[in-house]
């Protein structure tokens, strides 16, 4: 397979170590792309959900290809969510080409770009609310877990897959309204600190788009999730692109840009071997 050519991947909310997660899928993209960054913007491993008797093959298989990565050359940024809070604690550590960070500021081109996880605006998973958002976690995989078999039924019949937890979020109008919230949230403190883009995770919707306010503009992006979008961010030839993984269809064509952008991250940056943690927990 000839591998795409990117100049920075941002994936976020993989949940590796939860039912949900389309490990084997991810595990496909990573294989098909060569990205100069690679951002992993927070709950790539779920913490709060995780344990030694569920963590598949895939799942230890995708933290390797990273590190695989990352050994030919890819820088590798993991920012740190609420899943995964647990890395925070390793803000002193550094070792190989892995930095961990709580979030990041990166000029690329000249464009200003402020890349964080997105649960500082998330009310339920701080203070006593946490516990019942680990609840609520525990009872999201298992409506997933459900959602799987029932379309491995479907796709026996010929049938088109389907998602419950979409038709969820799509038919509840607080959880619309909470979206929007966020995505404007997000923007007007982007806009008051005068980068150019904002780019998030956290609530599993992928997007693109322009946000404007009396003060300014500001371009928002959301990587999605390997869950339930299956998407991912990719910059190349000099501009942002959503990307959706689609088994039906084969791998676009490689992308190269003809001048490689000008990089510059700045942040509280630290390495963390990710791959030797994970098999400390599953051993």
């Amino acid at each position: 397979m000839q591998k795409r050519s990117l100049d920075v991947v941002v994936i976020s909310d993989v949940h590796l170590g939860t039912y949900g997660c389309h490990a084997v899928e991810l595990l496909h993209y990573l294989r098909s792309i060569q990205p100069r960054l690679l951002i992993l913007n927070g709950d790539i491993i779920d913490i709060w959900n995780f344990s030694k008797r569920y963590f598949p093959a895939a799942h230890l298989e995708v933290i390797s290809e990273i590190c695989r990565l990352a050994s030919s050359g890819t820088r590798v940024v993991y920012i740190t969510g609420n899943h995964d809070e647990l890395l925070r604690k390793y803000s002193d550590l550094s070792l190989g080409n892995f930095q961990i960070t709580d979030k990041l500021v990166m000029e690329i081109n000249g464009q200003m770009c402020w890349i964080f996880h997105g649960d500082v605006f998330d009310a339920s998973t701080k203070g006593s609310a946490k516990i019942l958002a680990k609840l609520g976690g525990k009872g999201y995989d298992l409506l997933i877990l459900i959602n799987s078999f029932i379309n491995w039924t479907l796709k026996l019949f010929g049938r088109e897959k389907m998602s419950f937890s979409k038709k969820v979020k799509a038919g509840v109008k607080k959880a619309v309204a909470w979206i929007d919230n966020f995505e404007q949230t997000a923007a007007e403190l982007a806009i008051e600190k005068k980068y150019d883009y904002v780019i998030c995770g956290h609530i599993h919707q992928p997007q693109q788009r322009t946000i404007t306010t009396g003060k300014g503009s500001v371009q928002y992006l959301n990587s999605g999730d390997w869950v339930e979008n299956l998407t991912a961010l990719e910059y190349y030839n000099n501009d942002w692109h959503l990307y959706q993984y689609d088994e039906r269809t084969p791998l676009a064509p490689t992308f190269i840009s003809k001048e490689k952008p000008r990089l510059n991250v700045m942040s509280e940056e630290v390495m963390l071997y990710i791959h030797s943690l994970v098999l400390d927990y599953t051993t």
